[in-house]
């Protein structure tokens, strides 16, 4: 039991920051193309409250963590106006890549943390600790980043697809969305329970694990450089 509650005091705050910074981000880059919807409801905030969803922020998460699952989750989405961006096409794009732009700098950042902290030479258990909780860190937003960059309808990848079809095309596509998180759900449910987890392992699995491996040697480099 106090392991649990441990790493749920590791694996909440590193998600509620990831996911925060996702999706102001969103909000950042809308603004930056010409709309302000996000600045008008409040939304360009880091307090947590503002974007917390209780399940999809914390309890979710935390439980697929603890049964072995790659952590992911969701906030209340930033609102973005595509018809207000100056470049309604384009600028969708430029917005939903932001939010997984955002969680690749955040591991980067949580990589030069930890090889900061290894170079200290210290092996208390508060460094220790601190070490779990920034590779949990980084692994976060490693997922965050590679699961929201998936093709599929609501997830930022869509948007991205969306941009770059025909027109036609991107018509039918944008279509499903309003479907799209109900079949995301079925889809999860039915990689866990009946595809052998194909989704998550085969085709999230393999990049989560190579970028891991990347973030951590950055770690290791910033380790040697400032001892």
């Amino acid at each position: 039991m106090t392991e649990t509650l441990l790493l749920a005091a590791i694996i909440v705050p590193c998600l509620i920051v990831a996911i925060v910074f996702h999706e102001v981000s969103h909000g950042w880059a809308a603004l930056a193309l010409g709309d302000p919807t996000a600045k008008e409801q409040r939304r360009l905030s880091f307090n947590p409250i503002r974007h917390v969803d209780p399940f999809g922020t914390v309890i979710l998460p935390g439980m697929l963590y603890i049964i072995g699952a790659p952590p992911f989750g969701w906030a209340k989405p930033v609102p973005v106006n595509q018809r207000r961006l100056t470049n309604p096409r384009y600028g969708m794009m430029a917005v939903a890549a932001a939010g997984p732009a955002m969680n690749v700098l955040l591991a980067t950042v949580g990589a030069v943390a930890l090889g900061l902290l290894a170079a200290t030479g210290d092996t208390g258990m508060v460094t220790e600790t601190a070490a779990t909780g920034l590779q949990v860190f980084i692994l976060i937003n490693i997922v965050l980043a590679l699961f929201n960059m998936l093709p599929i309808p609501p997830l930022d990848g869509s948007h991205v697809v969306e941009g770059l079809l025909p027109r036609k095309w991107a018509r039918h596509y944008g279509a499903v969305r309003k479907y799209g998180f109900v079949f995301l759900i079925i889809l999860l449910l039915a990689d866990w329970y009946f595809l052998d987890r194909w989704l998550l392992n085969g085709v999230v699995g393999p990049p989560v694990g190579w970028l891991m491996d990347q973030f951590i040697a950055i770690a290791a480099w910033t380790a040697n450089l400032t001892r």
